[in-house]
């Protein structure tokens, strides 16, 4: 008579590290999305509501008044133009900036990884450099040299002083990528004839994405949130957003409308967080790429 070994399940004790790892982590994730929750809701709060006090309640007449305001109907400067040309202005200073930074950072990478050059070490160091120098020590000399070329003032001149400062991180980026790439493919293409370009445009780049994607986003995101030389290299009719926003909320007399300030700030903000919502994954593995492969 055969019997057949009663298998005892014991209760799973409940594991406390977890516990408290999510609990960590819920408590970060509340204290980032906090700030987007109240400038959500009181953006589309009457003024009077917001006067009440209670900023993280939820609107009891919500409205989009406020955003229609900040769009297009907010007093800027001297005229009643709202963030929309200046929205555009800062897509077209961040578009062009952005993907030539990305380009001559490509194939700085490409050059000092896969060439001897002489001093190539010393140039990396020099180009790593430029990604410490403060934006305050450029201001004075890059006004001077935007002068001189006729676009101080202008956008072509915030994309002229943006792609200068990208090129160092794109530098960076990309010569950690490009450190570890296999060179049988490259000693095999070069055998099979390909040339520089030949050998950068059919084999590196194309397996370059990863790090193509880290660099795009984290320059979109520097350019997109700049201040400083917005502030210092534009005009009133090249303004980026972000001194559109700076002068919207401080040219507010009497009333201080803050339906409408939380509005601007959303309708500034939404760019990234729409890049970072959309490709955060891919930013995380680009990343991890680029620092396992340097």
């Amino acid at each position: 008579m055969s019997t057949t070994p009663v298998m005892s399940h014991k209760p799973r004790g409940i594991k406390w590290d977890r516990v408290a790892l999510y609990a960590v982590l819920l408590l970060l994730a509340f204290m980032f999305l906090m700030p987007i929750y109240v400038m959500l809701i009181n953006s589309i709060k009457p003024l009077a509501e917001i006067r009440g006090g209670n900023l993280v309640s939820f609107p009891l007449e919500p409205t989009l008044e406020p955003w229609l305001q900040a769009w297009s109907l907010a007093q800027i400067g001297v005229e009643a133009t709202g963030l929309k040309p200046y929205f555009a202005n800062s897509f077209l200073m961040v578009i062009p900036a952005v993907l030539i930074s990305t380009a001559l950072g490509a194939l700085n990478g490409y050059v000092l990884t896969q060439f001897k050059v002489k001093g190539g070490t010393l140039i990396f160091g020099l180009v790593l450099f430029s990604v410490f120098i403060p934006f305050q020590i450029v201001l004075i000399p890059m006004a001077r040299l935007l002068g001189e070329l006729g676009i101080a003032g202008s956008v072509k001149g915030l994309i002229l002083v943006h792609t200068i400062y990208g090129i160092g991180f794109g530098t960076l980026f990309f010569r950690n990528f490009y450190a570890a790439f296999p060179q049988e493919l490259v000693k095999s293409a070069r055998m099979d004839g390909a040339g520089f370009f030949v050998l950068f445009w059919r084999l590196m780049l194309p397996a370059s994405l990863p790090i193509v994607v880290v660099n795009i986003i984290w320059q979109f995101t520097n350019i997109w949130n700049d201040f400083l030389f917005g502030a210092s290299f534009s005009d009133y009719t090249s303004y980026p957003l972000t001194v559109a926003l700076n002068n919207l909320v401080s040219s507010s007399t009497g009333v201080k409308e803050y339906n409408v300030h939380f509005a601007g700030a959303f309708i500034a903000a939404l760019p990234t967080l729409v890049v970072y919502i959309v490709s955060g994954k891919y930013f995380v593995r680009g990343l991890m790429a680029g620092s396992v492969k340097g």
